[in-house]
């Protein structure tokens, strides 16, 4: 096959800039379109999303094969109207250019969020439905650009694909970074709304870029078994007599995967093939073979089994009733998926803002005061932020503390990546721990550097 001509939408951002730079690192042939130049080794067009024509354009003068498109306003923006404009209009144009031109990949940038309600999400996978009431404008237009996306898979000749990373971070974030730091000069790190005992995602710029080129890679690859449709006997099988899986689908779903742990470093779960011994009169070779196996960080869950119910989304009576069902994009399928991308390592909310406050200590050392923790809890901050709100509205002045904010730090919000594991092959390259290292290490050089105002707030 030709080599694939990339187009990331949305290239000098925080996002799109290292997926430029990946996909660069390797060789690939990219070009960039946005309405910010940020770039000068790299083929740049500028333009604007919703107006399909400028697309089009663009899409045939590169000879693009391959678009990802990470376009998107950044949280927070007082405005709404821009969100639909370029998270869902603008994503329906980019649909439609691409169909038009022929190319045959579309990898969407979406959002945890995008089922986020405002109420805890605790390992869901990718069967959780958008929610009925939005928690607010940016989520429900990254829901709507999804859901178009995901309803243009093999139309026209175009195969599309959605990721969903959650609380991305990292070089180039201006936004988290900016607020933690504004708090740390302010001397306001000893406050905290919450008990702390809610789990929160985030996830590195780099691992996101990461499994947005797994994605590119593997959209157009085969599923592992053909479509229900195509089999001679496909009127035999039944809801009673499920269609068997084919020796390539067992191997995704079957070996069990390892635990996560580039931070907290890996651990045993103890078997009967690998094992600690206990007190015994005689060891045998054999008990010596299963503490060796325990022993082994080369098998660190090698003999762990993988246990799962028919309720489980990877389980082989789920996939085999996607068959029936949706024969065209079981969940072993790429194309006309969602996958969530995180760290696969939540962290509580306030233990991730005291880790970075830490790291700025340690490059601004005597700039805050050590201080207890001031602890309000979840529905007096909701008092309070609800009174402020009030107070701004009537000032005309932004409020400190809204209720969005309190929810926010307060809410379990974390996902279950394993359909990306199996699925892409997705596994986080860089740890939780050395993303905050680095993230803070570049804001710190900024902000010498005159780049981050030093009056907190701006």
């Amino acid at each position: 096959m030709a080599p694939e001509s990339y187009l990331v939408v949305g290239g000098s951002g925080f996002l799109g800039r290292h997926i430029v730079k990946q996909l660069l690192a390797r060789g690939d042939n990219v070009s960039v379109f946005d309405i910010v130049q940020r770039y000068h080794d790299t083929p740049f067009y500028s333009g604007d999303i919703s107006e399909k024509d400028q697309v089009l354009s663009v899409l045939k003068r590169c000879g693009t094969t391959c678009i990802i498109h990470t376009a998107s306003p950044q949280h927070g923006l007082k405005d709404p109207s821009l969100y639909f404009k370029i998270n869902v209009d603008g994503t329906k144009s980019v649909i439609a250019a691409a169909q038009e031109a022929g190319v045959r990949k579309l990898i969407y940038t979406s959002s945890a969020g995008a089922v986020f309600a405002g109420t805890d999400i605790v390992d869901a996978d990718e069967r959780v439905p958008y929610p009925e009431k939005p928690f607010d404008a940016y989520n429900e237009s990254k829901a709507n650009g999804e859901a178009a996306v995901l309803a243009a898979n093999r139309q026209g000749g175009l195969l599309t694909v959605a990721l969903r990373p959650a609380g991305i971070y990292g070089p180039g974030d201006r936004q988290m970074m900016q607020g933690m730091y504004d708090v740390f000069r302010k001397g306001q790190t000893h406050f905290q709304i919450g008990d702390n005992n809610n789990l929160f995602d985030i996830t590195y710029v780099e691992n996101v870029a990461y499994a947005h080129l797994l994605a590119a890679d593997k959209l157009d690859t085969p599923p592992p078994s053909k479509p229900l449709s195509q089999w001679p006997d496909k009127d035999e099988y039944s809801l009673e007599n499920l269609p068997p899986l084919t020796q390539e689908e067992r191997n995704i779903l079957g070996p069990a995967l390892p635990h996560i742990a580039l931070t907290t470093k890996p651990r045993r779960i103890p078997t009967s093939a690998a094992r600690p011994l206990g007190p015994c009169l005689n060891v045998t070779p054999e008990l010596e073979k299963i503490e060796q196996r325990f022993r082994d960080p080369n098998s660190v869950e090698k003999d762990r089994p993988t246990v799962r119910t028919r309720f489980d989304q990877m389980s082989e009576y789920t996939v085999a009733r996607a068959k029936i069902f949706n024969p065209e994009a079981t969940p072993l399928s790429v194309d006309g998926q969602a996958f969530f991308i995180s760290n696969g390592e939540p962290i509580y909310f306030w233990d991730l803002a005291r880790v970075i406050w830490r790291h700025l200590d340690g490059i601004f050392p005597g700039q805050r005061k050590e201080r207890s923790p001031f602890v309000m809890p979840k529905s007096v901050g909701m008092l309070v932020a609800g009174l402020l709100e009030t107070i701004g509205w009537v000032t005309g002045k932004e409020a400190t503390l809204t209720k969005f904010r309190v929810t926010f730090t307060c809410v379990n919000r974390w996902h279950n990546i394993e359909k990306a594991r199996r699925v892409l092959g997705y596994e986080p390259p860089v740890s939780a721990q050395d993303g905050i290292k680095r993230m803070v290490e570049w804001f710190a050089e900024e902000v010498v550097a005159g780049n981050v105002s030093e009056k907190a707030g701006h």
